[in-house]
């Protein structure tokens, strides 16, 4: 009996290690490869091109970039960076659906919605010389990620609900005491040369209605992971929900898909946490 007893608490044991390693999410650590190892061929120059284009996207111009955005503003380090939605850990996961568009999107096509959202421009044509340099770029930092797998850092990490109601008067307080060294009082951004090196926030000059970063709770992921600059989880959680809401309660260029009006453009797109129908005026519009 005792050697039952013993055998059964080993098997129980056993499946218990075994439900329990299944239960636990695998988490894929990855890091990109450095610049230096970019290969000196003619797939080099178009990797080396496209990590030009995405550090200072306003070299692009019109009709490309509508604002004084770069993709490196929200994917931090040239997409290098964990929890700034780093290239690599997106680039594997196209094609994929979303709901934003409603059908499977080609990771070119994600791209494409970029410059049509956060750049307030008109995208490069498929297959075009800069798409190729950009998903060039992509591709090469996200060497050696398996296919299709969720890897750490991807995105922006989700905050859990703020403790209080999101609140602009205290962002406002967060902004002028952390933010405005680097994007002015008037979230304007700082221009240098006729260059932005810190980009506006709101105003003409940032992202349209349409963008990711217009959701409350998106840039308060962001915030609360890579801001203050150089100073990345600083704020606490409610810090970055009030200021996350200050910088999106201000007027921005109008959503592309605007259409029949204010209250069936956010019906049809803006159900979701923004500030679209009570700051949105057609002010910025193209």
């Amino acid at each position: 009996m005792l050697k039952r007893g013993v055998l059964w608490v080993l098997v129980f044991g056993s499946l218990v290690f075994v439900i329990s390693a299944l239960a636990v999410e695998e988490v894929i650590e990855f890091n990109p490869p450095n610049e230096a190892d970019i290969p000196n061929n003619e797939f080099g120059d178009m990797v080396k091109y496209g990590k030009s284009l995405f550090r200072d996207t306003q070299q692009m111009g019109s009709p490309y970039i509508g604002n004084g955005m770069n993709c490196s503003n929200c994917h931090l380090d040239d997409g290098r960076q964990a929890n700034s939605s780093p290239l690599w850990a997106a680039h594997g996961m196209y094609p994929a659906f979303r709901k934003k568009n409603g059908h499977v999107n080609t990771y070119e096509e994600r791209l494409q919605g970029c410059f049509t959202y956060s750049m307030n421009g008109t995208p490069p044509d498929s297959g075009s010389k800069e798409l190729t340099a950009l998903i060039a770029y992509s591709y090469w930092l996200s060497g050696g990620v398996p296919l299709g797998k969720e890897m750490h850092g991807r995105g922006y990490p989700e905050l859990d609900k703020a403790a209080q109601v999101p609140d602009t008067q205290r962002g406002r307080q967060v902004y002028s005491d952390k933010c405005v060294i680097c994007h002015t009082e008037n979230g304007g951004g700082m221009l240098q040369n006729d260059r932005y090196v810190f980009p506006p926030l709101w105003g003409e000059k940032s992202f349209n209605w349409g963008a990711g970063m217009h959701r409350i709770n998106t840039a308060a992921a962001f915030i609360k992971a890579n801001m203050p600059f150089g100073q990345p989880n600083t704020l606490t959680d409610q810090q970055a929900w009030d200021v996350a809401a200050y910088m999106n309660s201000h007027d921005r260029p109008q959503d592309p898909r605007f259409d029949e009006g204010l209250e069936h453009t956010a019906d049809e797109f803006h159900q979701h946490m923004c500030s679209y129908k009570t700051a949105s005026d057609g002010k910025y519009s193209k």
